[in-house]
């Protein structure tokens, strides 16, 4: 494989590794957000903001934790037939359907684009009673397609570079 490529994956790894390091203590602040929640709630009046904010850092997790999820092949396969194949067929075979995650990904940033838009151009909030500012999630969400899409291209190349029997890194 050609330096740029070795180059090129090695960055998208790191970073998607950090951010997803990052990412996963977002769970922690979930957890205490919800545990104060529930205290108020039990003892004194419940935060209008408790449930939402966990609900915006989930998302968070898990949209920046995709791209190390799928660096790391720690996502979801039915292995009935897959774990039977060489290395080589898998890797044919993992850079064929990984052209169907990019599509779906590109299509999927281009609504994630045009709705931060949406929100940014006219400020759009949250129907709940807190009411927050919805463009800083959507922001989020634009940047861990982003990641995703960049991780999809390293494993093409990882796939790619399997199946031609050479290590990309």
């Amino acid at each position: 494989m050609p330096k740029a490529i070795r180059t090129y994956v090695r960055w998208v790894d790191a970073t998607n590794r950090y951010v997803g390091l990052l990412a996963m203590y977002l769970v922690f602040a979930m957890m205490g957000i919800l545990l104060y929640s529930s205290f108020m709630k039990s003892f004194f009046i419940p935060p209008l903001w408790g449930l939402e904010m966990a609900q915006f850092l989930l998302v968070g997790y898990y949209i920046l934790g995709g791209a190390w999820s799928l660096q790391s092949d720690d996502h979801v396969r039915m292995d009935l037939i897959y774990g039977r194949w060489s290395p080589r067929s898998r890797a044919i075979i993992d850079a064929i359907t990984v052209i169907f995650l990019f599509v779906y990904l590109v299509v999927l940033l281009y609504g994630g684009i045009s709705s931060t838009s949406y929100a940014l151009q006219y400020g759009e909030r949250s129907y709940s009673s807190w009411r927050p500012y919805m463009a800083p999630i959507k922001i989020i969400m634009c940047i861990g397609i982003v990641l995703m899409l960049l991780q999809t291209i390293a494993v093409f190349f990882k796939d790619v570079a399997a199946a031609r029997g050479e290590d990309v890194l």
